[in-house]
């Protein structure tokens, strides 16, 4: 198999993925900012600025999982790997993995989550990707890109396993950046959250999604359909592994973030 080079790109979901995206983000950002004033920390606007410069990575993810951006027409603001970029990456980090964490952690540091609350978290994320992702693959007239590779369980051509791995991935970085919160003395140690981004995201979607990632990529076209299922399947059962500590982790983060370190 080979990406859809050639592909063409519908120019108005391009518009409305570039214009939209972005005008969200600056809700998010003021939101964030809001957020930070009245708790007294730059914490929040981090945690989204983190995310959104987390999608200068976005290659590795696309070589990995198998995701082409349609060339022809993109407003693109560099490539790598020898896959175009859309400059609305950087607003879609912001929304669908910023914005959610920006909940997360605000819920965990208001002491406002159960034993379930992971689950919740989990399924609003899940929902958020699929929102976002069916719309940008299909359109209005057609989309903005596709997961080209021999991937299972699609809805609407979106592969589910992609949005099992983003809100896992969430989660995690949402329960490291309030580790970071709480452990940091000065706000400038929450810089760090520029490095624990990229690290839970491929951590989760390269480490959890090992599996279905490399039974995308098996020299074996005869019998891809039975090893890809396997492997998605295999990632599957990881995530509800880490779910299930990820709901003890974060019990445990409630009383210890009640008055965190700004």
């Amino acid at each position: 198999m080979a990406p859809p080079i050639e592909h063409p790109l519908d120019l108005t979901t391009q518009a409305i993925l570039t214009w939209g995206s972005w005008g969200l983000t600056a809700v998010v950002l003021l939101i964030a900012v809001r957020l930070g004033l009245r708790e007294k920390t730059p914490f929040y606007v981090l945690l989204i600025l983190a995310a959104m410069f987390g999608a200068f990575a976005e290659p590795l993810y696309d070589k990995g999982l198998m995701l082409w951006f349609y060339a022809p027409g993109i407003w693109s603001h560099f490539t790598a790997f020898g896959v175009p970029q859309p400059n609305w990456t950087h607003s879609g980090y912001a929304i669908l993995y910023g914005c959610a964490a920006m909940i997360i952690t605000k819920s965990i540091h208001d002491g406002a989550v159960s034993q379930n609350s992971v689950y919740i978290f989990f399924a609003l994320e899940l929902v958020m990707s699929c929102v976002f992702e069916i719309f940008g693959i299909n359109g209005i007239s057609g989309g903005a890109y596709e997961y080209w590779g021999p991937h299972v369980f699609r809805l609407f051509n979106y592969p589910i396993i992609i949005g099992i791995l983003e809100a896992t991935q969430v989660i995690c970085f949402s329960l490291a950046a309030v580790e970071l919160r709480r452990r940091a003395k000065h706000p400038a140690h929450l810089l760090g959250l520029f490095a624990i981004f990229p690290m839970t995201f491929y951590a989760a979607n390269f480490g959890i999604g090992g599996p279905v990632i490399i039974a995308l990529h098996l020299d074996a076209p005869a019998t891809s359909t039975a090893f890809v299922t396997f492997g998605t399947l295999l990632s599957i059962g990881l995530v509800f592994i880490v779910l299930r500590m990820a709901g003890n982790v974060m019990m445990g983060h409630v009383d210890a973030t009640r008055n965190p370190a700004r």
